[in-house]
């Protein structure tokens, strides 16, 4: 607390004996009506319960586990003594000021915050927040423990190791970070231990997302990431058998999805018998559906050997190649130098022929990155087999990030704007008392100034709907395979489609960069869409659903076909351009569309079908003149909703790369001839 008089009612109204009320709160977005375990909280509680000399002292409150009026969150802890906050960047505002109106409401009441979100350096972050009368920095459970022992001895508080507070004579207190904890089987396992039994039983209409821990620590130094400054580098592990059983709890209680929250799952040898694990039990009882991980840097053989178990095991739906940058210089910058490109390209080779679906993630706005090293680096990862999806994400800062520091920031001339945090693919939800939470976005830097970073979020965006949306991936391919014309040159003729000639796109060009601009001014990155499942898309994903719905696909296709032709000539190059409308005509018939009413057989006088699987498959592929017919069956699975389809197909087919119908390719020999 800030004054002597807020210190003065804690001790009035802190009771001097008896059992302690705890509230704990860790509030996490919904997703599709599924909630996720308030995990980091239920550590606390079990450790307490564990390790207190006294545990009947303390009566935990029912977790608050999802975003919800704030007065209902109020209410639900105005009879706690303490209450301790989880906070992150999508909970740091509501926590603050379901925070603040306790403080009102009961002046004595102790708030502790905790979390990523907390500085390491709070002393703004505490005098700006008077109801936070301490911060916990780094692992929690310990000083979390002490805290509650000697919660009627305020003054000893500031010998605890890892907290801060500003005392009642306005003196900021600071002390050293508590030892990480090295054996980490010293905290109870909160599934094992029954943590979540209550409020399962509560309720029982939620479906669950499990938060799971196999190690803790990242050796790893990434200057946009708060994870390894937050765990000192050293990974530390939890024990096999501990791990085994918390799957087996998953499975009991019908757990159909796991975030594993390890930075890098694959680190450790004994991840491959981890995978191996998960993947039996899912075989034997169907539990868990998916096993989300961060996959390990460096480590290519055993990052391969535990993606590839689970994707064998269908526990996710794409591996992640998460490299961020393959400009050298950004990679400096950002302190990603000493994680090896090749490793990256050889396990995206690596699992493209074996028909494992990857996709990459790339950052956009990075120090050092121009829009030309980006549009380069995209080009490069195309060239070595990526078809499948590049996830641009834009660059965001985080509070305890190297990137966070102001000087860092200068460094690198990075401008920043103020924007709401909304998920992809989120609902719009709008509680009658809430507050939105916000992050700072990097809009440009001395690298990439203002205009640039537009052109560059406007070259992500025609690429996604171009290529890994798959409206045109196959022309692309055989264009660039054939004639040796580079993506990005292609993607680039689409951006400056001159509108005379090209409107459709031309119109599509000119949305995405007011999308772009927007985003710089403070709008959302996502495009909301009352008509189309009531959710904030990816600019791409709305145009694909919105030229859907609006009927225009005939005509994107004969713009498209008309500017790559264009394109083609100009380059001089010896693809004819038969092989380019018959690649258009196909891509067309092929993209998946609801009220299909038949299905469809598209001729062709070359066999584009086996040139875009092997070019898809990382093989070698040549090109064969023969008549055959391409049978699409769109009827077998026919969508008669709408949103049904843009939920299914456009939605959950993000990271799959699954927005196309199975064609099957039919020879014309003499003897079909008459029947074709």
């Amino acid at each position: 607390m800030s004054t002597p008089q807020a210190a003065k009612s804690i001790a009035q109204s802190a009771p001097s004996t008896g059992a302690l009320t705890v509230g704990l709160v860790q509030i996490n977005n919904s997703f599709s009506g599924q909630n996720y375990l308030p995990y980091s909280v239920a550590l606390l509680q079990t450790y307490v319960q564990k390790f207190a000399p006294e545990p009947g002292r303390y009566r935990f409150l029912p977790p608050l586990y999802k975003r919800m009026r704030i007065a209902d969150a109020v209410e639900a802890l105005k009879d706690a003594d303490i209450v301790g906050f989880s906070t992150y960047v999508w909970n740091g505002r509501i926590s603050l000021e379901i925070a603040r109106r306790l403080k009102v409401l009961k002046p004595g009441i102790v708030v502790i915050f905790g979390g990523p979100h907390v500085p390491d350096q709070p002393e703004s972050f505490m005098r700006a927040n008077p109801q936070i009368d301490l911060a916990v920095h780094n692992e929690g459970e310990r000083t979390f423990l002490k805290l509650l022992e000697t919660f009627h001895d305020h003054a000893s508080w500031e010998a605890i190791p890892g907290i801060s507070m500003v005392k009642p004579d306005g003196t900021f207190v600071r002390t050293k970070n508590i030892d990480r904890v090295r054996d980490l089987d010293e905290i109870p396992s909160p599934f094992l231990e029954g943590a979540f039994d209550e409020i399962m039983a509560a309720n029982r209409e939620e479906s669950w997302i499990g938060l799971w821990e196999t190690n803790r620590g990242c050796p790893f130094r990434c200057t946009f990431c708060d994870w390894g400054s937050a765990t000192a580098a050293k990974v530390t592990k939890f024990g096999e058998e501990r791990l085994y059983r918390e799957v087996d709890w998953f499975a009991e209680k019908k757990i159909e999805y796991i975030f594993c929250c390890d930075a890098n799952f694959g680190i450790q040898k004994r991840d491959v018998d981890i995978a191996n694990y998960v993947a039996n039990v899912k075989q034997e009882t169907g539990y868990p559906v998916a096993l989300s991980v961060q996959n390990t840097k460096n480590a290519t053989e055993r990052a391969y050997e535990t993606q590839k178990i689970l994707s064998d095991a269908g526990l996710n739906k794409g591996v992640a190649l998460s490299m961020q940058s393959v400009d050298m210089p950004t990679l400096e910058a950002i302190k990603r130098d000493n994680i090896s490109l090749g490793t990256y390209m050889e396990l995206q080779r690596r699992f493209t022929r074996d028909k494992v679906e990857t996709y990459s993630d790339l950052i956009l706005g990075l120090p050092g990155e121009t829009y030309e090293s980006f549009v380069k680096g995209v080009d490069q990862l195309m060239e070595n087999g990526q078809h499948n999806r590049i996830q641009f994400n834009n660059l965001s800062i985080l509070p305890n990030a190297e990137m966070g520091d102001p000087a860092y920031q200068a460094k690198y001339g990075m401008i920043t704007v103020e924007s709401k945090i909304i998920n992809i693919h989120g609902e719009r939800v709008e509680l009658d008392d809430d507050v939105p939470e916000v992050q700072d976005l990097v809009i440009a830097t001395a690298a990439t100034p203002l205009d640039d970073w537009r052109r560059t979020r406007t070259f992500c965006w025609m690429t996604a709907l171009l290529h890994f949306d798959k409206l045109f991936q196959i022309p692309l391919i055989l264009a660039h395979g054939i004639s040796g014309i580079s993506y990005r040159d292609m993607i680039e003729a689409f951006m400056a489609a001159d509108p005379r000639r090209f409107p459709m796109i031309a119109e599509i060009n000119a949305f995405f960069e007011s999308e772009a601009r927007s985003i710089q001014k403070g709008g959302s990155e996502y495009v909301f869409s009352k008509e189309y499942l009531n959710i904030f898309w990816p600019a791409d994903e709305y145009i694909f659903v919105k030229l859907t719905a609006e009927g225009k696909f005939d005509a994107f296709y004969k713009e498209a076909g008309d500017l790559l032709i264009d394109t083609v000539r100009a380059r001089s190059s010896g693809l004819p351009i038969e092989v380019v409308e018959e690649a258009v005509r196909l891509n067309h018939a092929l993209v998946h569309q609801p009220f299909a009413p038949a299905d469809v057989k598209v001729k062709l006088n070359y066999d584009l079908l086996d040139y875009w699987n092997k070019v898809r498959g990382g093989e070698p592929a040549l090109l064969r003149k023969t008549p055959l017919v391409v049978e699409i069956d769109r009827t077998s699975k026919p969508y008669y909703d709408f949103q049904k389809w843009c939920r299914e197909i456009v939605w959950w087919g993000n990271k799959k790369g699954a927005y196309l119908y199975s064609p099957r390719a039919v020879e014309i020999t003499p003897e079909l001839a008459g029947h074709y």
